[in-house]
């Protein structure tokens, strides 16, 4: 019997990571075993006179939103992290043997809520591309600010109620921490290795495998490409990824802004297509983190990752437990069934038709 990864169990390598994703795909023999599950309209108001989110409307810390008329930022008044970081004992540093087991180190940041658009009823594949365009500008932006004080900027999004989003109306945030979290420290250790032992970096050379492939492709562009990732362990995960060396959006041109606000449409829409229902997701950028030079950036890659649990409807959702919590993440239907289904799907939203 020879090995197909079509047809029998197998591990996939994270190159980004380090890590492994079993695959089951003899538990899927065939493409899909799922339906459309149609949930209620989501009907919502353009604008909202109790939302906190909309402009003109009071926050829920008291403060007035202007009335903004595109895309608006202001720093959370919830924040997970705060400016000031206060001095250590000088004791804390002198730890040895098992008292180092129980360690706490301060760590400084700023936390800030982007609103993508003054309309409560929109979500990004909903908007027109030219509003996405400026959502793009802001996420560089802010980016390149957060950047001159802190170490890492995370630009992400937790969209849908599924995800944790407290509020429908259409925004993300923006963390920037004076150290480097836990995942973008395992990217940056995995693209140097990769870097110093092939003088390229790493998801460069994955995207030109990919588009010389084909087949794990969702959408593409002349400057973008979005794949589900050989690896992937969400059910609809998708890597988006830049065609040329670009280590942070601050450092994409016009045109590759305006490509990437039109993929951004393209891919969300099918994300939403799928199962005719607005499709939960969290999302972020990662980019090379600030405060080295030209050599300790040089392997990094930009790149979005989209995590989205929907598996088989509307209303059924990929757990992570048993062996996923105590071993190592499963999925059954494989990145290329993932990324044929989400490929298929046409560009124009299900609710335009």
């Amino acid at each position: 019997m020879l090995f197909s990864p079509t047809q029998h169990p197998h591990r996939r390598y994270n190159p980004l990571t380090g890590e492994y994703v079993l695959v089951s795909p003899h538990r899927l023999q065939r493409p899909w075993l799922g339906q459309v599950e149609k949930t209620p309209p989501d009907e919502r108001p353009a604008y909202d006179p109790a939302c906190y989110l909309c402009p003109g409307n009071e926050r829920a810390g008291g403060k007035r939103n202007p009335v903004y008329g595109s895309v608006y930022v202001f720093d959370n008044d919830f924040p997970s992290v705060l400016p000031d970081k206060p001095d250590v004992p000088s004791e804390a540093g002198a730890l040895t043997g098992r008292q180092t087991l129980l360690r706490a180190e301060p760590v400084a940041g700023t936390a800030r809520v982007i609103c993508f658009s003054p309309r409560h009823d929109l979500t990004l594949p909903q908007m027109p591309v030219e509003a996405i365009r400026a959502v793009v500008d802001m996420w560089a932006a802010q980016t390149s600010e957060l950047g001159q004080i802190y170490r890492w900027v995370q630009v992400f999004e937790n969209k849908g109620s599924v995800m944790g989003a407290s509020n429908p109306h259409p925004h993300g945030q923006l963390w920037a921490l004076d150290e480097l979290p836990t995942e973008p420290a395992a990217e940056n250790k995995q693209q140097r290795a990769y870097y110093e032992a092939n003088g390229r970096p790493l998801l460069l050379d994955y995207a030109e495998l990919e588009a010389e492939a084909g087949e794990r492709i969702v959408v593409e562009n002349e400057a973008w490409l979005a794949v589900v990732p050989y690896w992937a362990v969400w059910p609809f995960e998708t890597l988006l990824l830049p065609r040329r060396h670009v280590q942070r959006l601050p450092d994409l041109t016009a045109a590759e802004r305006d490509a990437l606000a039109s993929i951004l449409k393209r891919l969300l829409t099918r994300y939403d297509n799928l199962f005719e229902t607005s499709f939960p997701y969290s999302m972020g950028w990662h980019g090379a983190p600030f405060g080295g030079g030209e050599g300790e950036t040089a392997p990094w890659q930009l790149h979005a990752h989209f995590y989205p649990p929907l598996l088989r409807s509307a209303t059924v959702k990929k757990f992570m437990v048993g062996f996923e919590m105590l071993g190592e993440p499963q999925r059954d239907i494989t990145a290329e069934q993932a990324a044929a289904r989400l490929r298929d799907l046409p560009d124009k939203h299900y609710l335009d038709q």
